[in-house]
C-alpha cells in the first residue's frame, strides 16, 4: 500500500530510525542528566551514554573515541575545522585548498578565511571528479589546510580521498573531510584514507537533527584546532557547551545500525535507485545522468530531462518528495552552481532533478516513481515545439529566430 507523498529527498535529511528514536527516549525523559555533572549519578548515567556513543562513532570510521568531538552538526564541525585550524596553524601558513563543487557550508568557511589569507578553488570535470594532480599543483609552503568533500551532496560523485589523504601527508598539510553523505553509507577509514579532520552529520544518517561530530587526529601527526565557542572547557576546550545527551545517544545509535547494514543496504538501495534508471530512460529520451556513472554514492540518481521546463516537472511531481536542479537553497532560480562546474548548461541544469533513495523506500514506490516522471515528461514534451523540432533532425543551434 502506498503512502502519499513518497520521500526521496535523503540527502537533504533522512527520516529518524525508530530504533534510534527508542534508544535516544530515555535520555528524553527519566535520563535527564547532564554529563559534565560529576558528583551524582544522574550525571554518572549521562556521561556513561555519551561515552557509549563516542566509542560508535569512532568505531564506525576506525578512530580512537578520543579523537570524536560533538558538535550541533556538519556545518559547526566544518566551521570548526575551517576557523580552528586558520588560527592554530596560522604562524605555519595562511592558505588552504578546496574545491569549487563543496558544500556552502565549507565554500562560506573559505570565503570567510580569505579575509586572513588565501584560498585556491580545484575546478572538476565532468563528471564532477577532482584530479589529485590539480590538487597537488595547488600546493605551496604556505598551505595549511586541503579540505575536500567524501560525496557530493548533488550529484553523488565520490572523490579518491585515500589518493588525497595520501599527498596531504606527504607535504605534512592537514587534510580535512566532508563525509556528512558517506558517514554510515561508504566504508571509512580515517588511518587508511589520511584524514586527519572529518565532519558527520546525524540527520544525514537516520540519527536526529541538530547533532553531528568532527575527527580530529590525535597521533601520527597529532592535530589541534582551537575553539569558535568558548565556555566551559566540554570535548577538551575543543568545543564548550551542554552536551545534547539525547542527540549523542541517538548518532551513536545510528553509527551502529548503519555499520551493521551499510553492506546489505548498499546493494539493496543501490539496486532500487538502478531500477528507477532503467525504468525512466527505457520510456524516455533525452535524459542524461549527472554525475559520475560508476564513482557515486548508491543512493543518488541526478538527472536532466532535456526540452522539459522545470519548474513544470516539480509541479507534477507534487506526491513526490525530490529537490531540483535550481540551487541548494530552493528560493533562487539559478541553476544549481555545482552542475554548472560541471559544464551542464543552463536549460539543462534548470531540468535537473535529485532522486536520493534511503533506507524506507520500498520497490512499489520506485515504480510509482518512475511512471510519474515518465508521463510528466511526456506530457510537458508533447506541449515543446523545440523537442517536436529536435525530433525531425533540425539543429536547434542553428535555428535563426525572429522576434515579433
Amino acid at each position: 500500500m502506498l503512502k502519499f507523498p513518497i520521500y526521496m529527498d535523503n540527502h537533504s535529511t533522512t527520516p529518524l530510525d525508530p530504533k534510534v528514536l527508542a534508544a535516544m527516549m530515555p535520555y528524553l525523559t527519566e535520563c535527564f542528566g547532564n554529563a559534565a555533572s560529576r558528583s551524582h549519578a544522574f550525571g554518572w548515567q549521562a556521561e556513561e551514554a555519551v561515552e557509549k556513543a563516542r566509542l560508535q562513532i569512532a568505531k564506525l570510521i576506525g578512530a580512537n573515541p578520543k579523537e570524536i568531538v560533538f558538535t550541533s552538526g556538519a556545518t559547526e564541525s566544518i566551521n570548526l575545522a575551517f576557523k580552528g585550524t586558520a588560527e592554530m596553524y596560522a604562524d605555519k601558513g595562511n592558505h588552504m585548498i578546496t574545491v569549487v563543487t563543496e558544500h556552502k557550508a565549507t565554500l562560506d568557511s573559505a570565503k570567510y578565511f580569505e579575509k586572513k589569507g588565501s584560498v585556491t578553488y580545484i575546478g572538476v570535470d565532468q563528471y564532477g571528479m577532482v584530479n589529485v594532480e590539480d590538487i597537488r599543483k595547488a600546493i605551496t609552503d604556505k598551505t595549511i589546510l586541503i579540505s575536500v568533500m567524501h560525496a557530493n551532496n548533488e550529484v553523488g560523485t565520490i572523490a579518491p580521498i585515500a589518493e588525497i589523504g595520501k599527498l596531504a601527508k606527504e607535504k605534512g598539510i592537514i587534510f580535512h573531510v566532508d563525509a556528512a553523505q558517506t558517514a554510515g553509507k561508504v566504508a571509512i577509514d580515517v588511518n587508511a584514507m589520511g584524514i586527519d579532520l572529518l565532519s558527520i552529520s546525524g540527520h544525514k544518517m537516520y540519527g536526529p537533527k541538530g547533532v553531528g561530530a568532527l575527527y580530529v587526529r590525535r597521533s601520527n601527526p597529532r592535530v589541534r584546532v582551537s575553539p569558535i565557542i568558548h565556555g566551559g572547557g566540554h570535548e577538551r576546550g575543543m568545543r564548550s557547551g551542554t552536551l545534547n545527551v539525547p542527540g549523542i545517544v541517538g548518532l551513536g545509535e545510528a553509527c551502529a545500525i548503519a555499520q551493521a547494514t551499510m553492506a546489505e543496504e548498499s546493494k539493496r538501495i543501490g539496486a532500487l535507485r538502478d531500477r528507477l534508471h532503467q525504468a525512466i530512460t527505457a520510456q524516455l529520451d533525452e535524459v542524461y545522468l549527472n554525475g559520475h556513472p560508476t564513482e557515486r554514492l548508491y543512493n543518488n540518481l541526478n538527472l536532466s530531462f532535456a526540452f522539459v521546463e522545470g519548474e513544470g516537472m516539480m509541479m507534477g511531481l507534487k506526491e513526490v518528495a525530490v529537490s531540483s536542479g535550481s540551487a541548494c537553497t530552493s528560493a533562487s532560480l539559478e541553476p544549481s552552481y555545482v552542475l554548472k562546474s560541471l559544464g551542464v548548461g543552463e536549460e539543462l541544469a534548470h531540468t535537473s532533478i535529485r532522486f536520493g533513495l534511503g533506507r524506507f523506500n520500498t520497490t512499489e514506490e520506485v515504480d510509482f516513481v518512475a511512471e510519474r516522471v515518465i508521463a510528466i515528461v511526456s506530457r510537458l514534451r508533447d506541449m515543446s515545439p523545440l523537442y517536436e523540432m529536435a525530433k525531425e533532425g533540425i539543429d536547434l543551434k542553428s535555428v535563426q529566430w525572429t522576434a515579433h
